[in-house]
């Protein structure tokens, strides 16, 4: 496995090297100093076929010859395949000379019983084979197809290392983890999560990862009275439990986009002042926030009302105006977007080379609404 992972130093020089056709912004602060580009390569898209395979495989070698060093996975998406994709393309690119294995920022996550490479005929009877008769897990430990316990965390992320063929992963998200409250009371969810936590600081320690975090879909953009909210303020204090004031929680990822825009407007975080929206939340917290659905799978990437033009200026297509109106919204690090073309990765690797819009401008989208 290809030892190391992003560093300050090496994705500095990875930024400078994109200077000229990237504009001043393009760049964010991650957790340890680190630049993450701020869009970033998603994987959770394509049929579970070779055909996809190789068409992911040049796309991200496109995209990190093009100044987008972040990549995101989770291990079932496309059954494993999209996590060996990556690490196809990410050793050959390294091979190439195009990057060092310190320029890129690699995500993943774990909390779905996935699948290897293809559905079987009986899935059942591959879980009962694959996680309940070696023990991985047991009776009661999961939620309809969702385990988050420290040994399937455990099980889990040397699969995904395996997968990437890489020894340290930047950010092991916990995923989509309000799904255990379908089933299980706050009091038992909250220790469900500190356990995975402390299983996760384990794994710091062990060098397996770098940092970790949550990624959601509904928990942290629905109102504190629903069932399946996820309260940031709780999910640190599970944090801050399983290891203490330096606990490594740093990343978060949700659904923003231009027709999903709770992160931004909904005010569901506990804070000092009362209850502020997410994005507002984790960047007070220190926390950095990767968008997930950017572009809505492709539904926003044409259609847009043409007053969108004034405010998101100097682009020429309607996916790139959607892109750049997720990546200029305060609080947002990183916008992902699936990209299994390279054609795509061209054009959204265009807006790179345009400034995020100022917060005066920005704002006009909501004032005018």
């Amino acid at each position: 496995m290809i030892a190391g992972h992003a560093t300050a130093e090496a994705t500095a020089r990875y930024a400078a090297s994109h200077a000229e056709r990237t504009a001043p912004g393009h760049f964010r602060e991650f957790p340890g100093g680190a630049r993450a580009s701020s869009l970033g390569l998603g994987t959770y898209l394509g049929r579970e076929d070779a055909a996809t395979d190789a068409l992911y495989e040049k796309a991200i070698a496109r995209a990190l010859e093009r100044g987008l060093n972040v990549l995101d996975a989770a291990i079932n998406y496309r059954h494993q395949r999209s996590e060996r994709a990556i690490g196809r393309a990410l050793a050959a690119s390294i091979a190439r000379g195009t990057v060092a294995r310190e320029d890129v920022v690699v995500t993943t996550k774990g909390g779905y019983l996935a699948f290897d490479g293809e559905a079987p005929p009986d899935p059942r009877a591959y879980f009962a084979a694959t996680y309940v008769q070696p023990g991985i897990i047991r009776p009661g430990d999961v939620v309809g197809w969702h385990c988050i316990t420290p040994r399937f965390l455990a099980d889990q992320l040397e699969r995904s290392r395996a997968n990437l063929g890489l020894e340290t992963l930047d950010v092991y998200y916990v995923h989509n983890p309000e799904t255990q409250l379908d089933e299980v009371e706050r009091p038992e969810f909250l220790s469900r999560l500190r356990a995975a936590f402390g299983a996760l600081e384990e794994a710091v320690r062990a060098r397996k990862i770098r940092w970790y975090g949550t990624a959601t879909w509904n928990g942290y953009r629905v109102p504190p009275q629903e069932r399946g909210h996820l309260s940031l303020a709780e999910v640190l204090e599970a944090a801050r439990a399983a290891g203490g004031d330096d606990h490594h929680f740093r990343v978060v990822q949700l659904p923003y986009n231009l027709a999903m825009l709770e992160a931004f407007t909904l005010a569901n975080q506990r804070a000092d002042a009362g209850l502020v929206p997410m994005l507002r939340a984790a960047e007070h917290a220190g926390v950095y926030t990767m968008a997930s659905a950017s572009m809505m799978q492709s539904q926003l990437a044409r259609g847009l009302p043409p007053e969108l033009g004034a405010v998101l200026p100097g682009l020429a297509t309607d996916a790139q105006r959607a892109l750049q109106f997720v990546r200029s919204t305060p609080g947002v690090g990183t916008a992902l977007v699936g990209m299994k073309a390279v054609a795509h990765v061209e054009e959204n690797a265009g807006v790179a080379a345009t400034p995020p819009v100022p917060w005066e401008q920005f704002q006009r989208l909501f004032t005018a609404a």
